[in-house]
């Protein structure tokens, strides 16, 4: 036996030897993934005081300066001063920007790697330009990268080295001293009372006021209508409501860009302008909606599907025109209706497929509008049915029967099979078959057939080039003329009255020829005896009534 030392060594290295085994495929499966899938970098964590873009820096900025956050308000700048002399610099920055910087906040870049239209230099996006007593002066923000930071954007060493003599210039207008301080202090939003009572009380009172321009422009838009020989018209009100909203626009965005107000006042009244513009674009999109209207219904003569067709496509296109404003209005207070506006056409897909068949019956109602295939009053033959056009809408048809009940009937389905229309034939077919009897002579039979074709010639109602009148058939008991001719009526009601008349005048030529018109009838021979014979019985039976009396000639 081998000894317990021994024993207990060769365990050890067995399980030593286990553990290797284990170990390595684990390793190496480790270093494959951890050589295969390196780590992704991590990105650079947000800037806390919102530096990550020039619309965040150049905001970012204004608040903490009005706030009077000194300890904040210079880390905005790029620049080496540190303490009181930093924060000197950052408030005549504010001075000069709440002064004169424009009020398109929206058209700064809120992209981190800011606005591209400089490709020559990335890294400066300009946010404004001031008016000086030197000329005109680039606002700049310079996008660079602190140690152990990520890169920000700082307002550029270039400008910040002119603001100190540009600050001199500022002359802010103040109205506080001229105002009580129950409209100066109270702010809402950040505004001012005093400005929220001249938006809701002075502008109303001056949109009012504008009316006067009425009493200047009716004499003129009158002498002009008389000269250019248009109908003398009465004008109240030649001026409308839009005019009215873009003169208070551009006046409100004048007067702002002449006084140095600070700057998130300039900003509010700038939206404020920038409202009354859209208004007015929306208001005059809906005017030229209304105009081209009663256009195209003056113009398509319009019928009562016409106006309806038109009135749907006027408000498809207001409700279009005022969602286009709203969308703009929303981009320029920074919002991005790229969302909505998927989420919308994600929207409209399921709706279009979910109303399918409501939407096909749409498009067909609008083709037979267009195309004018069906219109109102129409005799249709459809289906083996026959009616009139009651009225023609949007989803469907409504016809009404010979029944005189209304048949309702979905425009995919008259759109996609043949239809008959009765009522738009220029002429009618008139074909009957005359049949005289076997009795009438050759001589009858021409007197007949000539007396029929020159009473067809002579109708004013018939057309001479289509007059048919031929002998054309021995029947099984009357020997058969065929008369066809079209005949020119404006309805099937005339149409039947002449149709009537010429039947009784062939009945009268029939007469006036000495033969009759024949009627069914059989010839039966019984057989004498059962054998044949000459001297047959022969009986001639018409069994059709009314009709002659009943004849049986028997022969011997």
């Amino acid at each position: 036996m081998k000894p317990a030392a021994t024993v207990a060594r060769h365990h050890h290295i067995r399980a030593g030897l286990l553990l290797v085994l284990l170990l390595v495929p684990s390793s190496l499966a480790w270093a494959q993934t951890g050589a295969a899938a390196p780590t992704a970098p991590t990105p650079p964590a947000a800037d806390r005081l919102g530096r990550d873009t020039p619309r965040g820096t150049v905001l970012g900025f204004m608040s903490a300066a009005r706030m009077g956050d000194n300890a904040v308000s210079w880390m905005y700048l790029d620049t080496n001063l540190r303490g009181e002399a930093a924060v000197n610099l950052a408030h005549q920055l504010f001075l000069v920007l709440d002064s004169r910087l424009p009020a398109r906040v929206n058209a700064l870049s809120d992209r981190p790697e800011g606005a591209t239209t400089n490709p020559l230099r990335p890294d400066q996006n300009v946010v404004g330009t001031i008016n000086t007593a030197s000329g005109p002066l680039d606002i700049v923000v310079e996008r660079i990268t602190p140690k152990n930071s990520g890169p920000v954007w700082l307002f550029s060493r270039q400008t910040l080295s002119v603001i100190p003599d540009v600050y001199a210039e500022v002359d802010l207008v103040r109205l506080d001293p001229y105002l009580p301080d129950t409209l100066a202090k109270p702010r809402i939003l950040g505004i001012r009372l005093f400005e929220w009572l001249v938006l809701f009380l002075v502008l109303p009172l001056c949109y009012r006021l504008l009316a006067i321009t009425n009493w200047l422009v009716v004499p003129l838009v009158a002498f002009v209508r008389r000269r250019s020989g248009m109908p003398d018209a009465h004008v109240d009100r030649p001026v409308p409501g839009l005019v009215r909203l873009v003169i208070l626009g551009i006046a409100i965005r004048w007067i702002v860009s002449s006084l140095e107000l600070p700057f998130f006042e300039r900003q509010f009244w700038w939206a404020v302008a920038g409202l009354m513009l859209v208004v007015a674009v929306g208001w005059s999109l809906v005017l030229l909606n209304a105009v081209g209207e009663r256009y195209f219904t003056w113009r398509l003569a319009g019928t009562g599907e016409v106006t309806l067709l038109l009135r749907l496509a006027r408000r498809g296109a207001d409700g279009l025109g005022i969602a286009l404003c709203v969308f703009f209005v929303l981009r320029y207070f920074g919002f991005d209706p790229t969302a909505a506006l998927a989420g919308l056409g994600i929207g409209g897909i399921a709706v279009a497929l979910a109303a399918q068949k409501t939407l096909e019956n749409v498009i067909a109602g609008l083709s037979l509008i267009f195309d004018k295939a069906v219109r109102v009053g129409d005799a249709l033959k459809f289906n083996g049915m026959i009616g009139t056009v009651d009225h023609i809408g949007l989803r469907s048809t409504r016809i009404r029967t010979l029944d005189r009940s209304i048949l309702s009937v979905p425009n995919g389905q008259i759109a996609s099979v043949g239809i008959e229309t009765l009522s738009a034939r220029d002429k009618f077919r008139f074909y009957h078959v005359v049949g005289l009897q076997y009795g009438t002579t050759v001589q009858q039979m021409r007197s007949v057939i000539e007396g029929v074709r020159t009473l067809l010639l002579a109708h004013p109602s018939v057309d001479a080039d289509s007059v048919r009148v031929r002998f054309f058939r021995l029947g099984a008991f009357s020997l058969d003329i065929e008369v066809a001719v079209y005949i020119f009526a404006d309805d099937w009601e005339t149409f039947l009255t002449i149709q009537q008349d010429l039947l009784l005048r062939i009945m009268d030529t029939i007469e006036g020829a000495g033969t009759a018109i024949a009627f069914p009838s059989q010839t039966v021979h019984i057989a004498d005896g059962g054998a044949a014979s000459p001297q047959a019985q022969v009986t001639s039976v018409t069994p059709t009534s009314p009709g002659p009396p009943l004849k049986v000639a028997q022969s011997a």
